[in-house]
């Protein structure tokens, strides 16, 4: 039986593990998917060789910190500058980025038109995977981080009216300090809005509540954790 694993640090939030087991018990597949919590990277290598991991996923706050720990890059994961998925064949990590895939996804299928521009809230590593789209997409974006220029001491009413898409890309509002948000001015927020958070659990976070009761339109990231897992799957047997 092969084994699967999400990395990370406090994943009691993750729905990932019970993604993949329901996954591999509806499609009867001998594996098993587990949270493997690392509070730093110490030893990652040998950790994950001592126990066999087919493949692993790698979330908060690890995305950039493991590149460091690994054999080679993808060029997607390389311009990115962040992982969320490791392939491993023999003791080779290969990294990659399959948040790319499940936010353009999501975005896209969420959108009835391109936006005018975008906020971007958080400079963490599901915040490169969102850049990175953005710019694809060439959708203007600026980001507000806590140091950043544009920070939540002095992002204006204009800065949230003139951005049609707002993404919360931190884990404030994430299970269990749900009644967390980024500090903004809400009252900007209008029906040409949207809202896109890639926190799941809870399904509707503080931030998305708060545009939604402004006419925003919301999505949260659970969209994005299927489309990313199944492109986790895809590489894991390629």
């Amino acid at each position: 039986m092969k084994t699967y694993a999400l990395v990370g640090s406090r994943l009691s939030h993750s729905f990932s593990a019970s993604y993949f087991s329901e996954k591999f018990r509806n499609n009867s597949i001998d594996a098993q998917y587990l949270n493997w919590e690392m509070d730093n990277l110490n030893g990652f290598r040998t950790s994950i060789l001592n126990q066999g991991f087919a493949g692993l996923n790698v979330t908060i706050p690890h995305k950039q910190s493991v590149i460091q720990h690994l054999d080679e890059l993808t060029t997607e994961a390389k311009l990115v500058g962040a992982v969320n998925c490791v392939k491993i064949i023999k003791s080779r990590f290969i990294g990659h980025n399959t948040d790319v895939f499940g936010f353009e996804k999501s975005l896209s299928n969420s959108m009835t038109s391109p936006p005018n521009a975008a906020l971007v809230f958080g400079n963490g590593g599901g915040a490169m995977a969102v850049r990175f789209v953005l710019s694809k997409l060439n959708i203007p974006y600026r980001v507000v981080s806590r140091n950043g220029e544009l920070n939540y001491d002095n992002i204006s009413f204009s800065d949230i009216e003139k951005s049609e898409l707002l993404i919360n890309c931190t884990p404030l509002g994430m299970y269990p300090k749900i009644n967390t948000h980024p500090e903004i001015p809400y009252d900007a927020v209008t029906n040409r809005h949207l809202g896109f958070d890639l926190v799941y659990n809870p399904e509707e976070t503080e931030f998305l509540a708060k545009i939604k009761s402004k006419g925003g339109i919301i999505v949260n990231g659970l969209e994005m954790l299927k489309l990313q897992a199944e492109e986790s799957w895809a590489i894991w047997n390629s």
